[in-house]
Formats: C-alpha cells, structure tokens, sequence
C-alpha cells in the first residue's frame, strides 16, 4: 500500500464510457484497436447524396468521401430524461449523446447519485453546433418555440449544466473550450477541483459530433486533412488526418477514497499539467516545440516519475509532416536523459479513429487508461515505414506495427498523454497503473441481485444485460455484484430480483422459468446448478 501523502494527491479513475467511430461502447472501442480495425468509413456517392452532401462536391477529384462517424446519432431515450420529444427534437445531439454518456459512466463507476452524499463536479467541452442551422431553416419550429428555448437546447454553455441538472451533480460545472485539447484539458480542470475539495467526485470529457451522418471533406495541399481518408501518425507518408465523431466521459474520485470506498479503480492519474504556446511558434494554428515540453516535464515533475519510469506515450499525432515532427522533437528533449533506452512506445488514438475535436483527447486517456490495465499496446494503424526525419533511432522510443505485451520488468506501468489544441492550449496527464486491491471474495450461499427498468422493456434489457455480464464475466465476485447493484444503481418502477449463489465451484448464471410477480416487480428464482454451456 502507498503511503498516505502518496495517496492524497493522486486521482482513481473509477467509470468510464464512450462512444467512437465503429465502436458503441468501451469494450467494441478496445477490441478494434487492438484488432487494428480502422474506424474511418468510406461512403459511395449514393451514400452521401441521401445523407445530404451538396452532388456537387461528389465531382470534385479532390473530394475524399471519408471520415470517423457515429451512427444513429439522432437516437435518444428522451422519456428516460425526462424530456417531451420536441425539446429532444431541438436539441443538440452532442449534448444528448454527452448525456447518455454521463449517466452511463456513473453507472459503470458503480455508483448511484440519488445515493451519493458528496459533490459531483461535471467538466467537459463540446464541439462546435453545427445541427442548429437544421433547426433555423424549419419555420414551423421558429413559429412555435421563441429563440431561448433554441438557444439553451444548443448553446456550448449548457452542455455540462445540463448534465449538473439531470444527474443532480451539485459540484462545480462548467464547459471547458480550448479546441482539440478542450477534453483532457477537462480531465485536468477535474483534477484540480477535486485535489482542492471542491468537489467529491467529477464527470470529465468531451463530445464532437457533426450533424450528418455520412460525409467527406475536401481535401487542400498543405492542408491538415488527409488526401486519401487515412491517418498515418509517424510514418513516411504522413500527409494529414482525417477528422470524425466521438464521446467520452471518465469518472473521477480522489485516490484514497477511491479505496476506502472499494470503487473498481481502472488506472490512477498522478499528475496533469496545461500550458500555452504563447507566440513562440510560426503560426496561430501551428504547434509549438517549446510549449509542448514545458507541458510535458510539468505534468511529470507533478507526478513525481521520470523519463525512465514511462513506458507508453499516447502522442497526439496529427499525422502531418510538420505536426509529428514537432511532437517528436519535444518528446525527445524531455527524454533526452534516457535516449540510449529502447523501452518507450509511442502510440496515437487517431490512426484508427482519426481526429475526434474535442473529444480526441478523451479518446486518447481512455485508450491509455485501457492499454495500462489490459498490459497491451495496440498496433499503430498505417505504419508501413517510419518517417525518418523524425530521426527515432537516435531516441528511447519505438513504433509497433502489432500488439505488443508491455513488459514493465516488475515494475509499475506508468504512461504520459498528450492532446494540444490549435491556438496553442496544450495538455498533458500522466497515467499509472492502479494499487493491487484484492477484495476478499463473498462467503455467502446466496445473493440478492436487483435490477430495474423505467419502463417493462426496459427491466427485460437490463435483466439480459445482467446475464449477459455474469456469462461473460464467470469470475465476477456476487457479494460485489449484489453490493453494487443495490446500492450503486438507481431503483425505478418496473423492477425484478435474481437470487444468485455459489454451489461449491460452480457459478449460476441463469434462471430457470419460473417467476413470482407482482405488481410492477418480478422475481426470478436461480437453479443453484451450473447453467449448461
């Protein structure tokens, strides 16, 4: 165990979710990067017709119909918030998808807010509204609904209020804009807040979505975006990213409460620092060497590691000549120390999704967060030869083309991110794996697991939802999956029990067809024999 001082400065990351570009949920999101799935879709010019692309474009050769997107973005449980299906109708799907996130974040953090004495502080940044011009070209909207209500249902201001009030999060919440780093800057803000006892526990994230589903861009030399629709970070032909929709939110809670509480603790952030480039670049939109390592030794000096304790770097990775080259530079004068050392990867999140905005610093923690706790590096997508200006020989870091098991020789993995933001706001937060807390499996026969729905179907989801996990999961401890459910979930109307046990070495996970109900509640009673295959 660390020591208290150790403790009290460093942040559990207890709950996560997210939604990226072919990957509805953390679990699709990791198993394609370590597949080295791409999540960039290439549409047929049909396609993008009927998603609403000017035909025009379609017939420009330098149109490239490519780019990282969500589906059924305009799909929300409005019922389940509480909103009437004109208020969900104009509102911005980045903040219904923030919202979705939020609550599924703390649900998977273990915890129900109904039940939560402490503060709940909500930090996040959003991408820019591109749904309202849907909203203003629809008159019989216009007519019915004055310009407030428009304005509050898609104004940047009211993403993280929104989530305050919905979740009834009483901590500080404010939307945090500082363009491609506005996420992480986030993450770091939360930090900061909690380490000052603002508040108790923090949601903190970002979301960017554009308003159609399918599309490209047209492609400008010299430009940041790709000629082909792929990211290379790092490679020879590195000439651009491709940008595309994502959401992320990570729930946050001071380490040693983090503990004392018996949260699931997925990995631990030391320290986190942010910065400006101020003018020492060549351009407003351009990255800076200087600034990038002053973010970088902060971040670490905080943490209290070293070059020689990181063994993964998740690189923002513009995947542009100039971009990479830059980042490279500074990660290399920030590990001059060790450069003889070949024993640091380097990764980037945008070779396999692309450029999530304000999101794509999320997207990189929580690749991060999961690289640590699974022990795998994924493959860095499109690295077919690195580009050798970047002159990696002569550094401690390393590309991989395939998974790689990180081999911390005994000791305590530890990774650095990055995220900056054109205009020059720079980020960057150090990851460490999380203590060996080994709970002390239940003793019990038998267990009570409660589950609940709004609506019938709802209760019926998460009873499959449930069996689904206990299948998936055979080594899951009952006594902390009972505790969790009954008293980390909100309980609502249509409810139902499972009564779940252990028969010497064999875990039930399935019930047979026998259920008593009654009223709006149902309860299924669990053979106390092993489920067949």
């Amino acid at each position: 165990m660390e020591n208290d001082l150790s403790l009290n400065s460093k942040i559990a990351v207890i709950g996560m979710a997210g939604r990226f570009p072919q990957a509805g949920d953390i679990g699709e999101f990791w198993h394609n990067l370590v597949q080295g799935a791409e999540g960039i879709q290439f549409f047929s010019k049909e396609e993008l017709r009927q998603a609403g692309v000017n035909p025009a474009l379609l017939e420009k050769p330098e149109y490239v119909p490519a780019s990282g997107r969500l589906q059924d973005i305009g799909r929300f449980d409005a019922a389940f918030f509480q909103y009437t299906p004109r208020e969900a109708e104009i509102m911005d799907p980045q903040q219904r998808l923030f919202l979705e996130c939020a609550w599924t974040a703390i649900e998977d953090a273990g915890h129900s807010l109904s039940q939560y004495d402490g503060a709940v502080g909500v930090f996040a940044g959003v991408g820019a509204n591109k749904y309202i011009t849907h909203i203003m070209s629809h008159p019989e909207l216009l007519q019915i609904l004055d310009h407030r209500q428009i304005e509050v249902a898609n104004d940047k201001d009211f993403l993280t209020t929104r989530v305050s009030y919905k979740l009834n999060a009483t901590g500080p919440s404010f939307a945090v804009q500082t363009a491609c780093s506005s996420s992480l800057v986030s993450v770091h803000i939360a930090c900061q807040s909690l380490l000052n006892g603002e508040c108790d526990m923090a949601l903190a994230g970002g979301v960017s979505i554009q308003f159609l589903e399918k599309s490209g861009y047209l492609y400008k030399a010299g430009g940041i975006e790709s000629p082909d629709g792929h990211c290379r970070c790092f490679d020879e032909k590195a000439e651009g990213t491709v940008f595309g929709d994502g959401v992320g939110v990570i729930v946050l809670k001071r380490l040693e409460e983090a503990i004392a509480d018996k949260d699931y603790i997925y990995a631990v952030i030391s320290g986190s620092a942010i910065g400006n480039d101020g003018a020492g670049k060549i351009g407003f939109t351009a990255p800076g060497f200087d600034g990038q390592v002053q973010v970088i030794s902060e971040a670490m000096e905080v943490a209290g590691v070293t070059p020689h304790d990181i063994g993964y770097i998740e690189a923002h990775g513009t995947g542009t000549k100039l971009g990479d080259q830059v980042e490279i530079a500074a990660l290399k004068e920030v590990f001059k120390s060790r450069a003889q050392e070949k024993a640091c990867y380097i990764g980037s999140v945008k070779s396999s999704i692309g450029h999530l905005n304000t999101a794509s610093g999320i997207a990189g923690l929580i690749k991060t967060v999961l690289v640590i706790q699974q022990n795998l590096i994924p493959p860095l997508l499109h690295l077919r030869s690195p580009n050798q200006q970047l002159e990696l020989e002569d550094s401690p870091f390393r590309l991989n083309q395939s998974p790689v098991t990180w081999a911390a020789g005994g000791q305590k993995r530890v990774a650095g991110v990055s995220s900056f933001g054109i205009g020059g706001t720079n980020a960057h937060v150090i990851v460490e794996q999380a203590p060996d807390l080994r709970p002390e499996p239940g003793r019990q026969a038998s267990y009570l697991l409660p589950f609940s729905g709004k609506t019938e179907q709802a209760r019926q989801r998460n009873l499959d939802n449930l069996l689904a996990y206990l299948k998936a999961n055979p080594e899951a401890d009952p006594a902390r999956v009972s505790y969790t459910l009954q008293t980390g979930r909100e309980h609502f109307d249509y409810r139902g029990f499972l009564l779940c046990g252990n028969h010497g070495e064999q875990r039930i996970i399935c019930p047979d067809q026998r259920a008593v109900k009654q009223e709006k509640s149902v309860v299924f009673l669990i053979s106390l024999e092993q489920a067949p295959p």
